[in-house]
Parts: structure tokens; sequence; C-alpha cells
């Protein structure tokens, strides 16, 4: 309740509710998503928000809190718009890597200022608080990412990331919250997003 898939009216069968948390089931594979997945979002749309939540991965899993996404028809995912707190088991996916890449980063944009994330297998504790441009995200009670969203250093950032071929990418100010489908078992619990 309160969510659907990406550009759809309804949720797949392989998010569950178990154990009071949201899960994705992605033992059945679908290219690099699951059957029956694909990325959630929040039914309203919001600007200025406060959004708590936990979430756990399983060992070398990899999924993302996805930001003010806009549903159409013309896009094919939610990352095509959104940007994403990335979610991730730093020890074990190849992702964290990559500076830029690894779990409570701004996706491709901005790296942590500190790694606070626990293990694949425990859960972690997010805020993310959208003030009238200004982003912050804390990890485990630690604030890792703050940045002004929409000004011309925030399309400086785009220019250089993986996202400067899509045209749309972190241009709207008010969207959907998504949880995303990266083909690996997530859970999600505790969500709650409340209007400022």
């Amino acid at each position: 309740k309160g969510w659907h898939t990406f550009n759809k009216t309804t949720i797949g069968s392989a998010w569950q509710v178990k154990d009071d948390a949201l899960m994705l089931d992605a033992s059945q594979k679908e290219n690099w998503q699951t059957k029956g997945g694909g990325d959630i979002v929040s039914d309203e749309a919001y600007d200025n928000f406060h959004l708590k939540l936990e979430w756990k991965v399983a060992t070398n899993g990899n999924s993302g809190i996805i930001l003010f996404i806009k549903e159409d028809p013309k896009y094919k995912y939610a990352w095509e718009t959104g940007p994403e707190m990335q979610v991730l088991d730093n020890a074990g996916h190849p992702d964290a890597k990559i500076i830029k890449h690894r779990a409570g980063d701004l996706y491709d944009l901005i790296s942590c200022s500190k790694e606070t994330v626990k293990p694949a297998g425990e859960w972690n504790q997010v805020e993310i608080i959208s003030k009238d441009g200004l982003i912050e995200f804390y990890l485990n009670g630690e604030k890792v990412v703050s940045t002004t969203f929409w000004n011309d250093d925030w399309k400086k950032l785009i220019a250089g990331s993986k996202f400067k071929s899509m045209p749309d990418f972190g241009k709207f100010p008010k969207g959907h919250i998504g949880l995303q489908d990266h083909g690996d078992n997530v859970w999600f619990r505790n969500i709650k997003i409340r209007k400022l």
C-alpha cells in the first residue's frame, strides 16, 4: 500500500511483505532485474520531505533509494530522471571499488564523506532530507552527503557523470521516491516519509 511499480498501477509479486519488512525476492531473474519485480515508487510525489527507513541487502547485493522520479512512458527506468542514494554490500559487490558507487553515495555524483555502512544482512538506518534544494543523506546516524540540487553546480555534476546522456536526469524538483530492483534480495522497513 502506498507503492506501485514504476509506470504501472500495481506492484509486482516479487515485492513481498515478510516479518514487517518490504522485501524483494530476487530468486527469479529477468535480465539484470527480477521477474515480477521492477523499481517501485511512492504513490505520492514529494518536493520538501524527510524520509526515514532501514535497509539491508543480501551478500554482494545492490539496490538504491531513488528521488524525484518522473513517471512517463518515455522513461524505461526510474533512474533516467531520479538521483539515487546507493544501497550496496560494500564488502562483496564489485561496484564498491568505484568511488561514488558505494553505500550511502549519491550514486555516480558525490561520494560519502565517511563509510558508515554495516555488513550485508545487517540493518542500516537512512535519513534523507530535502529542503528547498538542499539535500542531505544520513547513514547510520552520520551525515554522509550534503549538496544542493538544481543549481549550476548540480548541472556540472551531472555533465561529468554517466547520466550526462539523459536529458531529464535530476531535473524535477518534485517527484516520486523509489526503491530499486537491481536483481538482488533487499529488505526495507520502518519507511516514513514526512512532508516539510
